[in-house]
C-alpha cells in the first residue's frame, strides 16, 4: 500500500518503507514532528471509520478474513478493486524478472491499498498478503468510484490519506538517511504497536521474523537479533509465546543523540 515508488531487492538491504493509518507520523529526530506533536495532530484529525464503508455501499464491497500469509492479491492479478485493512496487517512485496523478493510496505489497519487502480493502474504491481490474521474490505472499482463522487466528506478524508501518506513515506527516506539500523528497527517496533498514533497502542506484536524485520530497516538479520536481545536486556521489549511486547521506553532509543 500507488505510492510505492521504489523497489528494495534484499540483496542490496536497502530500506523500505513502512505504512500506517492516515494519522501515523515519524518518531525520529530528523523528522520536525516528535511524539507530542504526533498526539496533537493526530486528534484534529477525522479517522476512517470502516463502517461508513458498509453502510453506504449496498452493492460492489464485501468483507473477509485472510489468515497469515495468504494473498489478497499477486503482482500481475487484474486491478479492479480497492482495499481497507479493518484490523490486523497487510505486507506489499514485489518479485524482480530474476526472483528477487522485496518486502516494500506493511500497512496497518485504517490503510486503503491497491487504489492504483483508479488512476488508471490496469495490473497489480505487488502482491498483498496478510502479515497477521486481517479482515479487509474489497470494494470494486467502480463502487469506489460512485462513492467519491457522491460523499464529498469522504473523498476528502481519502485525499487526506493518500497525502498523508506520501508524506509518511518521505519521513521514512529521511529515517533511513540519517538514523542508525538501531534508531530503525526501534522507530519500526513503536509504529507496530502503534505508538505515537491516534488509535490506542496496542504494544503486543504477533509473531514476526527477524528476516522481514531486517529487510524493513535494511540490516542484516543478525544485527536486529543483536538489538533485539541489547532491548530485551534493557527492559524495552519482552518475549511471550512468540510474541513481542514493545514498552513505551523503547522511544528513549530514537529520541538518543
Amino acid at each position: 500500500m500507488a505510492a510505492q515508488s521504489t523497489v528494495l531487492l534484499k540483496k542490496v538491504r536497502k530500506p523500505v518503507a513502512v505504512l500506517d493509518s492516515p494519522s501515523h507520523a515519524p518518531l525520529d529526530k530528523a523528522s520536525p514532528n516528535n511524539i507530542d506533536h504526533i498526539a496533537n495532530a493526530s486528534r484534529e484529525e477525522i479517522p476512517f471509520d470502516p463502517r461508513f464503508l458498509m453502510t453506504k455501499l449496498a452493492l460492489g464491497k464485501s468483507r473477509q478474513e485472510y489468515r497469515v500469509n495468504e494473498a489478497i492479491f499477486t503482482q500481475g492479478d487484474a486491478a479492479n478493486e480497492v482495499f481497507y485493512v479493518i484490523s490486523g496487517k497487510v505486507k506489499l512485496t514485489v518479485v524482480s524478472k530474476a526472483g528477487k523478493e522485496a518486502v516494500i510496505a506493511i500497512l496497518a489497519e485504517d490503510s486503503f491499498f491497491g487504489e492504483g487502480c483508479l488512476a488508471g493502474q490496469t495490473i497489480r504491481m505487488a502482491t498483498a498478503s496478510a502479515l497477521q490474521h486481517s479482515t479487509v474490505i474489497r470494494v470494486e472499482k467502480p463502487a469506489m468510484v460512485e462513492l467519491l463522487k457522491r460523499e464529498s466528506d469522504f473523498a476528502r478524508q481519502f485525499l487526506t490519506h493518500l497525502l498523508s501518506r506520501n508524506i509518511r513515506m518521505e519521513a521514512d527516506l529521511v529515517d533511513h538517511l540519517f538514523n542508525s539500523s538501531e534508531k530503525r528497527l526501534a522507530r519500526l517496533l513503536l509504529l507496530m504497536a502503534n505508538f505515537g498514533q491516534e488509535s490506542k497502542p496496542i504494544p503486543v506484536i504477533a509473531k514476526i521474523s527477524q528476516e522481514t524485520l531486517a529487510e524493513m530497516i535494511g540490516t542484516t538479520r543478525s544485527r536486529v537479533s543483536f538489538f533485539l536481545n541489547r532491548f530485551r536486556d534493557l527492559g524495552f521489549i519482552d518475549y511471550s509465546s512468540g510474541n513481542m511486547q514493545v514498552h513505551s521506553s523503547l522511544v528513549s532509543v530514537v529520541l538518543h543523540d
